[in-house]
């Protein structure tokens, strides 16, 4: 009896740990915060391609591959290589309304990527002056996203921190430790559109637009637990 006794009382002098990894004499606190980082574009992808009418499908087909070669020809002479070029859609279709009425059309849409900012206004000129007729962008982006993007991740932190010590102090206690550090991730980036078509004696001798590459804002969120205890 006696022992059965001793074993219960020192079973009830040791509770279990709480989960969340604080002590018996600290407060839980869960703060989540965001972080920016401005970050300048280092390369710009944009849309080009070709639409041919002719009165077969076979005819619109050969014109619409004789002019794409050329857009592909005009944009290598840039220094513009096949692995930065992507055919993004290819479409054959008769055309049922309009002046063209009964004739076909071919499409042949592409994505070019330009490696420096500043080159995309002479590649959009370089393949509108091949003959694409078919021209939307550019999308400026950041190559490295991952790097872009670690300034922001401690912003994040830093502002969770901030919010932290202001809640602890409000209350008269400190910070004690850092429970757990959870990565909220990015937004994402918006898909772009590619859409519109230029009418081809609109852009055969389109000059090189100015391109102004800006910076572009990256934004991560992150939440920490804290254990606060008295000061």
């Amino acid at each position: 009896m006696t022992v059965a006794a001793a074993l219960a009382l020192a079973g009830c002098g040791r509770p279990a740990p709480d989960p969340r990894g604080v002590d018996r004499d600290e407060t839980l606190l869960q703060v989540s915060a965001a972080g920016r980082a401005e970050t300048r574009p280092d390369e710009a992808r944009f849309a080009a391609g070709v639409s041919s009418i002719a009165a077969s499908a076979a005819a619109a087909t050969q014109a619409n591959n004789e002019a794409m070669n050329k857009v592909f020809a005009a944009l290598e002479a840039l220094g513009i290589g096949r692995d930065d070029m992507q055919t993004r859609a290819l479409s054959v279709s008769r055309i049922d309304y309009g002046r063209n009425r009964g004739q076909f059309e071919a499409n042949n849409m592409v994505e070019v990527r330009v490696r420096k900012v500043d080159g995309v206004g002479a590649a959009v000129a370089a393949a509108t002056q091949a003959g694409a007729n078919i021209v939307s962008g550019p999308d400026l982006r950041i190559s490295d996203t991952e790097a872009a993007s670690r300034s922001a991740y401690a912003a994040a932190y830093k502002a969770a921190r901030a919010r932290a010590e202001t809640y602890a102090d409000a209350a008269g206690l400190k910070i004690a430790r850092v429970l757990a550090i959870r990565d909220g991730g990015d937004p994402g980036r918006p898909i772009p559109y590619y859409g519109g078509m230029a009418a081809p004696e609109a852009v055969a001798q389109a000059a090189a637009p100015p391109v102004s590459a800006g910076t572009t804002t990256s934004e991560v969120r992150v939440s920490v637990d804290f254990a606060l205890s008295a000061k």
